[in-house]
């Protein structure tokens, strides 16, 4: 295959994905095999909760759709403009660990394996088994010649060149040692922070609480931790973020909540609570489920320094441009094809890993 048939097929898998939304699923009359697969995959988004509490229809339509919105021609090209990729070499077999966090989270390996042209051997998450697999089925019928480039596999992982593996810390060691004679992407816990001034507008607070409670606030791209100046009046945040009330409604989100403060209050630690967010003083990057923790800053030269220095901590910063990199408000669940996860540039690793 080569690249720009490649690039045809994930923009037809583009326009799959931008019939389905929250509000209504309309099929388009233009869409690839729709009779074979869009009722299958409407019915599949409304089961993915009964195999992962925390996969809501809402959380799953937020993810397809962002990802119907990044595979575009134009985003594509855009995305791969910097690279020289060349399909005629031999194509190596790339095993793929992926996590389950949030909804097809680890769909951006497994596109960046085959757009350049190599093969993936995918081990899925026991969260997150059933997504992945069934839009692979949709690639396959728009173009079989997929069909020996996606494996996936339940046991062993066997017979492949690299790796791209995504764990916690702990499992991160065991990938490490397990991986050691292949060349590998070995993922950690990382956690977002975002800096306030306190000059934020209540719109960019609103859109801070998208930041946090996007996904339950279980991806690495998720607010956990706030960082703010001296005398800083939590009172507008409180009022901004009430629009995501709501949360507390969801069992597992409150079941969360209920122990997390229970645990916080029974070793007296201090607490801000509006009823369905804990805001508490911490130097840690990552919260619990249901809260978020924050830390005062003097200087903000300091406090971009200390940032520096805890880079491998850290995923995303938002911010009103104080830093280089910054994320604005509300961005941080909708990164670009060209947005690597923990800054390791994916596509060059894949080309130049022999």
């Amino acid at each position: 295959m080569t690249l720009e048939t490649k690039k045809s097929v994930f923009v037809e898998l583009g326009k799959f994905l931008s019939q389905f939304s929250e509000g209504a699923s309309v099929q388009k009359s233009d869409v690839l095999y729709n009779d074979i697969f869009f009722d299958d995959f409407n019915n599949l988004i409304h089961l993915s909760q009964s195999h992962n509490g925390w996969y809501t229809p809402e959380q799953v339509y937020f993810s397809i759709q962002s990802w119907a919105e990044a595979l575009t021609t134009e985003n594509i090209d855009k995305w791969l403009s910097a690279y020289k990729i060349d399909q005629k070499g031999d194509a190596k077999t790339v095993a793929l660990i992926l996590a389950g966090n949030i909804p097809l989270v680890g769909f951006h390996d497994f596109l960046s394996v085959l757009i350049t042209g190599n093969k993936a051997l995918i081990k899925t998450s026991s969260n997150d088994q059933h997504l992945l697999p069934f839009l692979a089925k949709y690639l396959i019928a728009v173009d079989e010649n997929l069909k020996d480039s996606i494996t996936f596999v339940e046991g062993k992982l066997e017979n492949f060149d690299a790796v791209i593996a995504t764990g916690s810390n702990n499992t991160a060691r065991y990938f490490e040692y397990y991986f050691k004679d292949k060349p590998s992407i070995i993922r950690k816990n990382r956690n977002s922070a975002a800096i306030l001034t306190g000059k934020e507008t209540t719109e960019e607070l609103e859109a801070l609480g998208e930041d946090i409670f996007r996904y339950f606030g279980l991806g690495c791209r998720n607010v956990s931790k706030l960082f703010i100046p001296k005398d800083y009046s939590f009172d507008t945040f409180f009022q901004a973020i009430f629009k995501y009330q709501d949360v507390i409604h969801y069992e597992k989100y409150a079941n969360n909540y209920d122990y997390n403060k229970a645990v916080f209050l029974m070793s007296n630690f201090k607490l801000l609570d509006n009823g369905f967010l804990t805001l508490k003083e911490d130097s840690s990057y990552a919260s619990p489920i249901s809260s978020v923790f924050y830390e005062y800053y003097e200087s903000l030269e300091e406090l971009k320094k200390r940032l520096q220095d805890d880079t491998d901590q850290i995923q995303c910063i938002v911010s009103s441009n104080l830093t280089a990199d910054s994320i604005a408000f509300g961005e941080t669940q909708k990164p670009q094809l060209w947005d690597y996860a923990d800054n390791v540039n994916t596509i060059t690793f894949l080309l130049t890993t022999k």
